[in-house]
């Protein structure tokens, strides 16, 4: 009995530990359903460029170097220290950087630039107030106005102010590409108010970005700069408004078996296939269209319309894309959307894709570690965000043609890091 007792004992230990495992184990699957979701998770700006000037002396003057591209504008705000609130400025929307024919501006721009009341301190004679910055007792002391921003020629204040080409001379050089030199010279000694120009601000931004506005209540930012001449928290504003911001194209996508590169083959040439297209124009249509002639893919599409949108376009900071299929234990994924704000760099997985089976079981969750942004290798770079040959600035497919290979990029421009500019998931059911 005792014998008959421990082995029945041992049968029920040996099956609940096999029930046990079964429990824990998860089942292969020879297929199951994929959606994948390509979002833009780059924060928007502002501004490309911008930064700080410094205070110049009668005399003195100072140069800066920026990038832009066409449709840019340059603003800048600098005090004129013999004032309670005047700053030097171009018009509120700033300096358009090309004509109408494309062609960079440059030279003597100071007839481009105005003296602006900021309105937040009553006037006082210039060159003799007590609230004005080289005689008052501390910063911010003077009466205040509670009024708008104006050129101080249609205020009309009863005092008389230096003709502005007797005070300050902004130059601009096209340094070649997207390189420009601006410079900005106090020439006030010989006025008949000698004045410092206190440390300003400047900024390279699209249409419809001001520093400031006409008519309208100026913010801390211009107020602190025209009245005492203090930069400091306008350039931490503007700072943390800078940067490279892209929206993506519609792109191409590619399940395929093993043993087969059919977007790319790294370290060579674009081979023909579409991806030219894709990565300077956005078009991924010669791409997608491609992947019919590869014996060994299976299944593959196009994303263009954003999701939650009506009609195909790109996405922009925020947006995403999506699309779903199906696949089997032995399939691979990849897929290209070009980052438009360059002139042939896209986002796609290593020339063979990712598996989308891990020991029988499909993958799920973030995959962005396994994206890379490479180069087609097929149009010279260009200032990420400035080029006149990137398509937002109508240059797409016309850019000098490189005649490279198909790499990660490494052009010597910086880019934010891979997980700052997209994020690809996939859920499996």
């Amino acid at each position: 009995m005792q014998k008959r007792s421990l082995l029945f004992a041992l049968m029920a230990v040996f099956i609940l530990s096999a029930c046990d495992k079964d429990d824990n184990e998860v089942t292969p699957e020879e297929s199951a359903n994929f959606t994948v979701t390509i979002e833009n998770v780059l924060t928007p700006r502002l501004y490309s460029q911008s930064g700080s000037t410094g205070f110049l002396a009668p005399g003195d003057q100072e140069s800066v170097e920026f990038h832009a591209g066409k449709g840019s504008y340059l603003s800048f705000a600098t005090m004129y220290v013999q004032s309670n609130d005047l700053f030097y400025g171009f018009e509120d929307r700033g300096l358009l950087l090309h004509d109408d024919n494309g062609n960079p501006v440059v030279g003597d721009v100071t007839a481009m630039v105005d003296l602006w009341d900021a309105g937040t301190e009553i006037n006082q004679e210039p060159g003799v107030g007590a609230d004005q910055a080289p005689r008052q007792a501390a910063a911010n002391t003077g009466a205040e106005e509670n009024g708008t921003v104006r050129l101080i020629n249609t205020v009309g204040d009863g005092y008389v102010y230096p003709a502005d080409e007797q005070v300050i001379r902004l130059t601009l050089k096209h340094d070649g590409g997207t390189l420009f030199t601006f410079t900005i010279e106090n020439i006030s000694a010989g006025s008949s108010i000698p004045s410092p120009l206190a440390p300003g601000i400047w900024a390279i931004h699209q249409s419809g970005v001001r520093l400031f506005t006409d008519g309208e209540a100026a913010n801390a930012g211009i107020e602190a700069v025209a009245e005492d001449g203090n930069n400091a928290d306008y350039v931490n504003d503007l700072a943390a408004e800078t940067g490279y911001s892209s929206p993506y194209a519609p792109g191409a996508w590619v399940v395929h078996e093993a043993g087969v590169n059919p977007i790319f083959t790294e370290g060579m040439a674009e081979s023909g296939n579409g991806l030219e297209a894709l990565a300077e124009d956005g078009d991924p249509s010669g791409l997608a269209s491609s992947f019919s002639t590869i014996t060994k893919v299976t299944q593959s599409g196009i994303f263009n319309t954003p999701d939650g949108a009506g009609s195909p376009g790109p996405i922009g900071p925020g947006g995403s894309y999506s699309f779903s299929f199906k696949g089997s234990t032995g399939d691979y994924l990849n897929l290209a959307t070009m980052l438009i704000e360059t002139n042939d760099l896209f986002l796609a997985f290593d020339q063979e894709g990712i598996a989308l089976f891990n020991n029988g079981i499909p993958i799920n969750g973030d995959i962005t570690a396994h994206i890379a942004l490479w180069d087609a290798g097929t149009e010279v770079n260009e200032y990420p965000g400035a080029g006149q040959y990137q398509p937002i600035r109508g240059g797409g497919d016309s850019g000098p043609a490189e005649g490279g290979n198909v790499i990660e990029v490494n052009d010597g421009f910086s880019y934010p890091a891979v997980n700052n500019l997209i994020k690809i998931s996939i859920q499996a059911n």
